[in-house]
């Protein structure tokens, strides 16, 4: 990006992912779960919603239902994605579909990834 066409704070369209990161693990390292997300975007009258999540190595997000359509997307650190059968290891860049099953998010680092969910 240039310079004219950094994100700041002010600018209700751009968020700084390393910015947000270090706010979100600061917040996430005072907190008993190990864990703190934020809206990056999306509202009600929005049909895609983007959260940052970060997760302290060993936090985990218990399991629960999948979204209608959702990804993830790895920013920082490394992540299990745990099915009733299934397991994957997503690193930094990765970027996966959610299995349409319940499923649970563990850290193996500490981590940050994007939650990209599709609403019904």
């Amino acid at each position: 990006m240039t310079e004219q066409n950094m994100p700041n704070q002010t600018d209700p369209h751009a968020v700084n992912l390393h910015r947000e990161i270090a706010r979100l693990h600061e917040k996430a390292s005072s907190s008993a779960a190990r864990r703190a997300s934020d809206t990056l975007y999306g509202g009600r009258e929005t049909v895609l919603r983007q959260t940052l999540i970060v997760l302290l190595a060993d936090a985990d997000l218990a399991a629960h239902e999948a979204p209608p359509e959702a990804t993830l997307q790895v920013i920082s650190g490394r992540v299990e994605l745990v099915t009733a059968l299934k397991s994957w290891t997503l690193e930094t860049g990765d970027l996966m579909s959610i299995p349409q099953e319940r499923h649970s998010v563990h850290a193996l680092d500490d981590s940050a990834f994007v939650l990209t969910v599709r609403r019904a």
